[in-house]
C-alpha cells in the first residue's frame, strides 16, 4: 500500500498539479487508511464503510471523515485509471453533504486596528504593513502571498498576478492603499532587508530569505495580541474578511468568486449569509408591505 500511495502522491503532484499541502493531506488521509488494510485487492464498499465507522468511533469530526472519503475516491479512481484494479470498491458511496462555517469573521473596526499595528518607522513594521494590507486588500492564500515575486505586480494597473491552487493563474486588483504600502515597502524596507542578495520572492524574512507560512503565522498573531482582538484569528481569516466586506457593500458573489480563485462557485457560497442579510435589509426597505 505505501508504494500504490507514494505513486499516487508523484500522480497528484505531477499530472494533477496539486500543491506540496493538499498532497500531503491526501496522502495523511490514505496512511490512516493503510493502517487498517495494507492491501487494496480484494477490498469492498462494505470494507471502507468499516473504515469511516472506525474513524467515528475515535472522534473524528464529522467533516474530517467526509475529506478521508474524498481521499479514498480519489485514490481509488486513480488505480482504476491506472489499470492496477479493475472495479472501484468506493465508487458508489457519496460524500455527505456538509455546511461549510464561516469562522469568525473580523469586522471593519478589527481589520483598521489590526493594519494600523506595524510600526512604519522600521524596515520590519513595512514589511509586515505591505504583508497584510495585501492579504486583505486581494483576499490572498498565505500560500499564494509567500509566492509573489516583484514582477507579479503591476502599479500602474492597479494588479497583482498570483498563482492559486492547481497552478491556476489569476489577476486581483490590488488597490490603491496596498499599493502605496507595498511601494513604501520596497523602496524603504526591502533593500534593507535583502542585505544584497537577490532573492526572488517579494517579501522576505531578517535573514534575507523568502517569508514562509510559519513566519506570517507568527507576524499575525502577534499583531492581534497588540490590538487586542479577543476572536482566533488565523492568515485565513483576512481573506474571509476580505470576502464578507465586499459582499456586505454589493459585490456579487461571481465577482468574489474570482478574485478568491475559487474553481467553483459553491466554493464562495459561505458567504451568502452577507447576501441573505442584505437581502432582508432592502425588502423591509422598501417593500410597502415590510
Amino acid at each position: 500500500m505505501d508504494v500504490l500511495i507514494q505513486e499516487f502522491s508523484e500522480y497528484l503532484r505531477i499530472e494533477k498539479r496539486h500543491s506540496p499541502h493538499t498532497v500531503a493531506g491526501y496522502c495523511r488521509d490514505l496512511r490512516r487508511f493503510a493502517r487498517i488494510y495494507s492491501e487494496v485487492s480484494g477490498l469492498t464498499t462494505a470494507d471502507i464503510r468499516g473504515f469511516l465507522l472506525i474513524l467515528r468511533d475515535e472522534g473524528l469530526s464529522s467533516s474530517s471523515i467526509a475529506r478521508s472519503l474524498s481521499s479514498i475516491k480519489s485514490f481509488f479512481r486513480y488505480l482504476c485509471q491506472d489499470k492496477q484494479l479493475k472495479e472501484n470498491p468506493a465508487e458508489i458511496l457519496e460524500t455527505p453533504r456538509r455546511w461549510r462555517k464561516l469562522p469568525h469573521v473580523l469586522s471593519l473596526t478589527d481589520v483598521d486596528t489590526l493594519l494600523s499595528c506595524p510600526d512604519s518607522d522600521t524596515a520590519i513594521g513595512l514589511r509586515d504593513q505591505a504583508m497584510l494590507e495585501v492579504v486583505y486588500a486581494t483576499g490572498m492564500r498565505v500560500s499564494e502571498l509567500i509566492s509573489v515575486k516583484g514582477h507579479n505586480l503591476d502599479f500602474e494597473a492597479g494588479c497583482l498576478r498570483t498563482m492559486g491552487k492547481g497552478s491556476k493563474e489569476r489577476i486581483v486588483p490590488i488597490g490603491m492603499v496596498a499599493r502605496r504600502s507595498v511601494e513604501d515597502y520596497l523602496l524603504n524596507s526591502r533593500p534593507v532587508l535583502a542585505k544584497g542578495q537577490k532573492v526572488e520572492e517579494l517579501f522576505l524574512t531578517r535573514r534575507a530569505k523568502a517569508m514562509t507560512r510559519q513566519g506570517f503565522w507568527k507576524i499575525l498573531k502577534t499583531y492581534v495580541r497588540q490590538s487586542n482582538i479577543k476572536a482566533d484569528v488565523s492568515p485565513h481569516s483576512l481573506r474571509h474578511a476580505f470576502a464578507t466586506h465586499l459582499l456586505d457593500r454589493g459585490a456579487d458573489l461571481r465577482s468574489v468568486q474570482q478574485m478568491l480563485g475559487h474553481a467553483d462557485i459553491s466554493a464562495t457560497q459561505i458567504y451568502t449569509h452577507v447576501l441573505e442579510k442584505r437581502m432582508l435589509e432592502v425588502h423591509d426597505q422598501f417593500h410597502p408591505r415590510s
